[in-house]
Parts: structure tokens; C-alpha cells; sequence
């Protein structure tokens, strides 16, 4: 039996609702540069992951039980966060709603940033900087100590399109995307934003601290 013209603006009713629902629910995060990461978070490590459970967290307003992943980690170094070592990371349990999945044989090291929730614990999500030890530049590992820090009253600026411009001497534009192609190119992999002694901000790279009155952005 044909379907009335009725019925097929009613399943593409359901369709269309269905798919809106579902973009709802997908996890959607502005790129960040990996110095605003760490001065967004509160806390940032240097860790392993040796263990995961799932845990239930109570029930939705339906009654329907909340879940959501716990890590067990070992911790190898804080750069920024409580006096205390974290020995676990909470995140949401399906990537749908920004949850994170790490690789828990303990063989593969993270640099893992997050938010500190109510009692002290570590909650991350795709929305943070976390990204394996081994695949960040001698220069980003050696920020994490210093240099990102100086710079967090610095404003980093992502170039949306070209042209773009800073509008303030205390921002920094961050041109990885329009000139490279890729969201973590050259700036993300081999600068810092930091705040130079007249108190505007500028890129920077170099192996050492930089001087209260440096000029550019460039090794010496």
C-alpha cells in the first residue's frame, strides 16, 4: 500500500529530528594552542595509564543510571595543579559526549590536562590537551616548566580566515591553520606567547628563558 503524503512528511519529520538529536549529542571543541590548553587548565601531568572502570555516578532525571570512565594512572611529573600526585582521571564514557579513551597496558606516556571537580578529582575531556609524551617537540615538553606559564597573560588569537589581525598588544596570532594546513603546525609545535617587558605580547623560540627585553621571535 502507498504511503500517504502524510505519513512521508512524517517519517521525514522523525529523520530529520533524529539527526538533529544527534548532532546535538556530538562532541564539538574549538582547536586550542597547546600554551592556552595549559593556562586553561588546572591541572597539567605527565603520567601513564594502568587501569579503567566504569562507574556509576547516579541516575538522569528519567531514572536512567549515569555512567562515566575512571583511569587509574601513575603519575611521572606535575607541571601545574594541587600539592597532592592524581592517581585517577574521570571522563565521559563515549566520545559522543567528549569522553576520552587511553591506552591502559602502562606503556604509553601522556601529557594530560584537565579540570579539578569538587573533592579533588581530575576530569577530562576531547576538549583538552592530551596528547601522547613521544609525539610533542623538545620545545613544547620544555614549555611545560617555564615558559607556558609566562605567557598565560597573554592572549593566543586563532586566524580564522585571512586577512586576520591581533586587536590588542597582549594577543598573539596563532596561523598554524591559514598558513599550513594543519592545526598544529609550527607556532602550536616551536612557540610561546609571552609578555615582553613594554607589556605587549609576542612569539617566541629559543632554547633559554627569554630576557625581560626581547624583541623577536627567533632563536639568538
Amino acid at each position: 500500500m502507498p504511503l500517504s503524503i502524510n505519513g512521508v512528511l512524517c517519517t521525514l519529520t522523525v529523520l530529520i529530528l533524529w539527526q538533529a538529536e544527534e548532532l546535538v549529542e556530538a562532541c564539538s571543541c574549538a582547536p586550542v594552542h597547546p600554551q592556552q590548553a595549559f593556562c586553561n587548565a588546572d591541572v597539567v601531568i605527565r603520567a601513564k595509564v594502568v587501569g579503567e572502570k566504569e562507574i556509576d555516578t547516579g541516575n538522569d532525571i528519567y531514572g536512567n543510571p549515569i555512567t562515566r570512565m575512571q583511569y587509574d594512572i601513575k603519575q611521572i611529573k606535575m607541571y601545574k595543579g594541587p600539592d597532592q600526585d592524581i592517581e585517577e582521571v574521570f571522563t565521559a564514557p563515549v566520545s559522543a559526549v567528549c569522553g576520552v579513551t587511553f591506552d591502559t597496558s602502562g606503556k604509553k606516556e601522556y601529557l594530560i590536562s584537565g579540570k579539578v571537580e569538587a573533592g579533588g578529582k581530575m576530569h577530562v575531556t576531547l576538549c583538552d590537551y592530551i596528547t601522547p609524551w613521544e609525539s610533542m617537540s623538545p620545545t613544547q615538553k620544555k614549555s611545560l616548566t617555564q615558559r607556558y606559564q609566562m605567557g598565560c597573560d597573554c592572549k593566543i588569537v586563532r586566524c580564522p580566515s585571512l586577512p586576520c589581525a591581533i586587536s590588542a598588544p597582549e594577543e598573539c596570532l596563532w596561523t598554524d591553520l591559514m598558513m599550513e594546513k594543519q592545526v598544529y603546525g609550527r607556532q602550536a609545535n616551536h612557540y610561546a606567547c609571552v609578555k615582553r617587558a613594554d607589556g605587549s605580547c609576542s612569539w617566541y623560540r629559543g632554547n633559554a628563558p627569554p630576557k625581560k627585553e626581547f624583541l623577536d621571535i627567533e632563536d639568538p
